[in-house]
């Protein structure tokens, strides 16, 4: 067995080492699945999944669904913070699921702007418990049957503990809460039980093998067993299927050869085919590890986004869509990206490598950062031009505030200010929304751009 890769804080994730003679049989995304961002419960349901105890969630349905939330449920320290976790995700505070072996993550939106990356961490699956699994699995045509029908039968889940136990769940969260779990790994862990109901091969996924992987094993043993009992019914010796690379089976064909002076025979060649197809989005990168001496994994997987969402943007139109930013508006966009950039300390070296790269601190990258989500390039450029604005609808916002009962707005140049809010009129003409502390001039961008400069305002008293 090649040696374990171990994260700090969580659980070793073995390496799978492939057995002498077996071709691995994985597609090369089959060990990285990413789920859409859930959609909020109804506000009856949410309702209810708030006041509910634990168990009473209503986010699993399958038998295998609430033996996930059971396992997160029967180690909670604090039932108060699993009721926060089952309103959150009820809200749709949860972002995109994805899920590796041994690990669930997403960003998971809280009381303040930025979200927080959560995650629930298990033990993988080693070779023999692998083994066994899928030979319970191979044994019974049954299961293979209930599987492709996204069912698990209890039978199959007991053969090599597919499922986590109390304690064998292990959240974590950028979040400065230390409580076991959070609300943020809560909201996580209830919304990846309704994933679970749709697609029991997550359980597969999260315990070290993808789906294909999984299929693939289980067609070659489910072969083996048939020529078995073919050659049983035969009265012969039980013939075995051979594995991909065996070369000590007397029913394997023979090597195709071909002579040397046909090989080196000139010949014309065919044309090459035509290009292929522009898939209709760009790769997933490879999950990185992380190692001592390697480099940082999120520097790593940014790297690789980045240049697969160019590559496929140029294929599709010929322009790069970002070849007209200067250093630092790029430096905001890739920041921007990532939406839990500055909460830990790797993330932290990646907000202070790119602010250096601007020419800015840390903390202007962060205020830019927020400016960019507000409103990309445009809103990046309310928050650093000041301009004078022709007259016309700038005219019209104080009076427009007034008759809105907020009359104490100055102007100043394209902004209207009081001690603790600001808006800003774009040269796109959008009103961009800001606050601060009351006698402080440290404007944060916040709410929504609006072409009225009420709806604007409404939106960021609404926060």
């Amino acid at each position: 067995m090649s040696p374990a890769r171990h994260r700090p804080g969580g659980p070793a994730v073995p390496r799978r080492t492939e057995r002498p003679g077996r071709e691995a049989p994985r597609r090369p995304d089959d060990r990285r699945r990413t789920f859409p961002a859930p959609a909020p419960a109804p506000a009856s349901a949410s309702a209810s999944a708030s006041a509910g105890g634990p168990g009473d969630d209503g986010f699993a349905a399958s038998w295998w669904g609430n033996a996930w939330v059971d396992a997160l449920e029967g180690s909670a320290l604090d039932p108060a913070r699993l009721a926060r976790g089952r309103a959150y995700a009820g809200q749709g505070h949860v972002d995109a699921i994805t899920v590796t072996p041994g690990r669930v993550t997403a960003y998971v939106h809280g009381s303040r702007p930025r979200p927080y990356r959560a995650e629930i961490r298990l033990r993988t699956l080693g070779e023999d418990d692998w083994e066994r699994l899928l030979d319970a699995a191979a044994a019974r045509p049954d299961h293979i049957a209930a599987l492709l029908d996204k069912d698990v039968p209890h039978a199959l889940a007991a053969a090599a503990d597919l499922l986590p136990a109390p304690g064998d769940l292990v959240p974590d969260c950028s979040c400065p809460d230390d409580g076991l779990p959070c609300k943020h790994a809560a909201a996580l862990c209830y919304q990846t039980a309704g994933i679970l109901d749709e697609d029991p091969f997550v359980l597969f996924l999260m315990r070290g093998r993808g789906e294909q992987e999984v299929l693939a094993e289980l067609t070659r043993r489910n072969a083996a067993l048939a020529a078995a009992e073919d050659g049983a019914a035969r009265g012969g010796a039980p013939a075995t299927a051979p594995r991909p690379g065996d070369g000590g089976s007397g029913t394997a064909p023979a090597l195709a050869s071909v002579r040397a002076r046909d090989a080196l025979t000139r010949r014309v060649r065919p044309p090459l085919p035509p290009p292929l197809t522009v898939p209709p989005q760009p790769g997933r990168p490879p999950v990185y590890p992380q190692a001592d001496g390697a480099p940082d994994p999120l520097a790593l997987d940014l790297l690789a986004t980045e240049a697969a969402a160019r590559a496929h943007a140029i294929l599709h139109t010929g322009a790069d869509p970002v070849g007209g930013l200067d250093v630092w508006q790029d430096a905001v966009r890739l920041a921007a990206a990532h939406p839990g950039s500055g909460l830990t300390a790797s993330t932290r070296a990646l907000y202070t490598a790119l602010a250096r790269a601007g020419g800015r601190t840390p903390t202007e990258l962060a205020r830019a950062v927020a400016a960019w989500r507000q409103g990309g390039l445009a809103g990046l450029a309310a928050l650093e031009e000041e301009w004078d604005p022709p007259a016309g609808p700038f005219d019209r916002a104080r009076p427009a505030l007034a008759a809105a009962d907020f009359p104490h707005f100055r102007p100043r140049r394209n902004r209207l200010s009081t001690p603790s809010l600001q808006l800003r009129l774009g040269r796109d003409g959008l009103w961009y929304g800001y606050e601060s502390d009351a006698g402080r001039d440290d404007w944060w961008p916040r709410g929504t751009p609006d072409e009225d400069p009420v709806g604007a305002l409404t939106t960021l008293l609404r926060r």
